[in-house]
């Protein structure tokens, strides 16, 4: 199931849906694959201390998952005691505009094959980054909302 915010004659609605989600994730995929800009992604520890950080685009997958390539840093120590996390995009344009996720960890793959093939970044990174285990961390989103409600 996913929430989705409506704004039907200047009042706006949380309308919990079913959608199909190929469709959805299709969606996301193509806003993701051109906007440009800054995503944070927030965890808490099972004691619920907070931790932000900037992400990259996440990457969207046909079984409706979305992954994120994580270090095994703050924000993928706070996952293994509490699933739930929250992601935002604002994007680099005038005025706010972006979107924001409830997201719920559901895997994870350590030095995952995939990981090189799905990095956008073309930077080079040091020989201890180039160490470092990375961690392909696959999510459902439980909630997607416009960076900014109306009310």
């Amino acid at each position: 199931m996913l929430c989705v915010n409506i704004t039907y004659a200047g009042t706006q609605v949380l309308y919990r849906v079913i959608f199909t989600t190929a469709r959805i994730i299709m969606e996301l995929k193509k806003y993701f694959e051109t906007a440009q800009g800054t995503g944070i992604l927030s965890t808490a520890d099972a004691e619920g201390n907070v931790d932000s950080a900037i992400y990259s685009r996440p990457h969207f997958f046909d079984d409706g998952t979305v992954a994120l390539i994580m270090a095994d840093r703050l924000s993928h120590k706070n996952l293994q005691s509490n699933s739930l996390a929250a992601y935002m995009f604002i994007e680099e344009a005038k005025g706010y505009k972006g979107r924001r996720f409830t997201m719920k960890m559901i895997r994870e793959e350590k030095n995952s094959d995939q990981i090189p093939a799905l990095r956008r970044s073309t930077r080079k990174y040091s020989d201890e980054e180039e160490a470092e285990d990375k961690y392909l961390v696959f999510f459902e989103i439980t909630e997607e909302r416009p960076l900014v409600s109306g009310g």
